[in-house]
């Protein structure tokens, strides 16, 4: 059935009822390709000019275009890719409306804002010198792929508003992220040979002291004025093959979640330096410090010219200006790196993302793209 042009909250239920599961994280999974094929075809409807070019094979991006095509260019950006549904405790792809909420896998992270930002560039005209760009990309969820393979083919603009759930808050910086592996290496022996055995699992117990000492001193400094702290937690840990035998091995993983200007390398050493601590205590402690993948930071000055925009589109709606950190880590921090200035602001709560129960309000919905319609105005002229 044809969506009604402008209509946020019918298409945000229609891409909902999609199953758009990222293959990648969920085997078997299908992927984007029906959700995008869906969207290009309403986009179309809508008067843009579309393209749908694989990311990766049978993973198309979405690119919605109105106005001049050498005009500056304001990117409107959301991810089409989903998590997986176990444990969800209603139907995942139903889209059911109950108290002012529509319900479903992605309803929050992030059809809800993808449908209002579509509908919000409905506004822009071919008479503006402007430009708006949807780009609706793939696997976000896990790697981006098909953000990079986006700025990979020369997509540019002047500033972007990424749509994901931020309850309607401007927020212009969030942390990045290292996945560090650290392997321990020990000494297999019978567990009654403590003169023989090395204790790889121990000694992975001796780092993790370490590094929670570290984490006590977080507080001190450095500090974001919106996003506080950097982080860093155990993850995951293996070793070991019996109840009798000293572990030769043991495999920890660590995430630390980085503050803009912090590097993926300044969290690698921090982690080496404190592997050097522990072994100039024991001796016989052996660890090998490697990073697995980082993302970097994103951080937007609040004073920067689509934040001023998004201020003013939320005064003239009369609603609540907040400016906020996001927890999460988003697609935004690439479109910076790339030089483009890029900002979140969305339908939805990031808590509700990848949840067993995940909805989005129809108010945030219609809010937001009150709003993006009002920066579309704008930038337009």
């Amino acid at each position: 059935m044809p969506i009604a042009r402008g209509d946020a909250v019918a298409l945000a239920r229609a891409l909902i009822k999609i199953d758009s599961r990222n293959p990648t994280l969920v085997p078997d999974a299908p992927g984007e390709g029906n959700a995008a094929r869906f969207l290009a075809s309403v986009l179309d409807d809508w008067g843009f000019s579309v393209q749908i070019v694989d990311a990766a094979p049978g993973r198309p991006n979405v690119v919605g275009r109105i106005g001049p095509p050498d005009g500056p260019a304001l990117m409107l950006n959301g991810h089409l890719d989903v998590v997986g549904i176990e444990r969800m405790v209603h139907e995942p792809f139903a889209a059911e409306m109950r108290s002012g909420r529509i319900y479903g896998r992605g309803s929050a992270d992030m059809k809800g804002g993808l449908a209002a930002m579509c509908a919000a560039a409905t506004v822009a005209t071919g008479e503006s010198d402007a430009q708006v760009i949807i780009a609706a990309v793939v696997d976000e969820e896990y790697e981006s792929l098909g953000l990079h393979a986006l700025l990979e083919s020369g997509v540019r603009a002047e500033a972007a508003i990424v749509t994901e759930p931020t309850r309607l808050a401007i927020c212009p910086a969030h942390r990045g992220f290292a996945w560090i592996d650290v392997t321990f290496t020990g000494r297999a022996a019978h567990g009654s040979r403590y003169d023989l055995g090395v204790d790889a699992i121990l000694h992975a117990g001796l780092l993790l002291a370490e590094l929670d000492a570290l984490e006590q001193t977080r507080n001190k400094g450095p500090l974001h004025p919106l996003l506080g702290r950097s982080s860093l937690h155990a993850s995951t840990i293996h070793g070991g093959v019996g109840m009798s035998t000293y572990p030769e091995r043991c495999e920890l993983a660590l995430e630390r979640r980085t503050l803009p200007g912090e590097t993926s390398e300044k969290a690698v050493r921090e982690v080496a330096d404190a592997c050097d601590r522990v072994r100039a205590r024991h001796p016989g402690f052996s660890a090998q410090v490697k990073l697995n993948t980082a993302q970097a930071p994103s951080d937007v000055p609040v004073d920067a010219g689509i934040v001023k925009r998004l201020r003013t589109a939320l005064e003239q709606e009369g609603m609540p200006v907040d400016i906020e950190g996001l927890s999460a880590w988003t697609d935004a921090a690439l479109l910076n790196e790339a030089g483009i200035p890029a900002i979140c602001f969305g339908p939805g709560d990031i808590s509700l993302a990848h949840a067993a129960e995940e909805f989005v309000p129809v108010s945030d919905i219609e809010g937001a793209t009150r709003v993006l319609t009002r920066v579309v105005r704008d930038w337009c002229g």
